[in-house]
């Protein structure tokens, strides 16, 4: 089957991405904060994280803000997001390691496995590209990294149960974009910023499942307080705690 999620490896729609869309993520801010409130519960030091598909390194950088010397790992098949990512972390010490590796293939563990175990594990906007069988498989790679008591948190574009659904998320995101390119001083219209949303040529990348099949995955695969911390409409922040010894 031919893969949908090698446009991300284009330096224009990366470009597009960062500078255009991450930033008008409806509750972007909300959703790293959420992140962070359960890593900090936890009550394990993170002093060493991964971010998995970790694009321009948005996660990383707040885990880091927390946590200024952990050693973080960045992981992306993405040169172009790498690019980014070594850009905005160039001058953070301890110099966290940049991974280009690909999460569809096992293999991208074994340049960040002499790191493990990890105390937490993230990723954001990554894993929904992945088939089904590859993203529970990945799921137990990671359970495989942490150490006990260690935690994976995934900020994630989940499916919506309906149609209709998915419609008002679409909106929502729609409304989130255009508002955040007003405020920036741009001058598209809502229009074209839907039109835009509508046909952007990442869509066929998009794998998404249900975020309570996934908790019921991370569940099998032996990970405990699984839960879906947040959501609105497509946007969710889930995950769960490899067990203590």
């Amino acid at each position: 089957m031919d893969r949908q999620d090698v446009v991300w490896q284009g330096a224009s729609l990366v470009r597009t991405f960062v500078n255009e869309v991450r930033g008008g993520v409806p509750y972007g801010a909300d959703q790293i904060a959420v992140m962070l409130r359960v890593l900090d519960a936890c009550g394990l030091p993170v002093q060493r994280f991964a971010d998995l598909g970790c694009g321009s390194g948005v996660l990383a950088r707040a885990v880091l803000a927390s946590h200024p010397t952990a050693q973080a790992a960045l992981v992306d098949f993405s040169e172009p997001m790498m690019t980014e990512a070594r850009r905005e972390l160039s001058n953070h010490r301890p110099a966290p390691r940049f991974v280009v590796g690909d999460l569809a293939q096992p293999a991208w563990s074994d340049a960040v496995r002499d790191l493990a175990p990890f105390d937490a594990i993230v990723s954001g906007y990554a894993i929904h590209h992945l088939q089904h069988e590859r993203k529970r498989a990945l799921y137990g790679e990671i359970f495989d990294l942490l150490a006990p008591g260690g935690m994976f948190l995934n900020v994630e574009h989940v499916a919506s149960v309906t149609a209709w659904i998915e419609s008002v998320s679409d909106e929502l995101m729609i409304d989130s974009i255009f508002e955040f390119h007003r405020q920036r001083g741009g001058e598209k219209s809502r229009q074209q910023v839907a039109d835009e949303f509508v046909h952007r040529p990442d869509k066929a990348a998009n794998i998404l499942a249900p975020v309570e099949e996934q908790c019921g995955w991370l569940r099998g695969i032996g990970f405990v307080d699984v839960d879906c911390f947040f959501k609105a409409f497509e946007l969710a922040v889930f995950g769960g705690r490899k067990p203590q010894v």
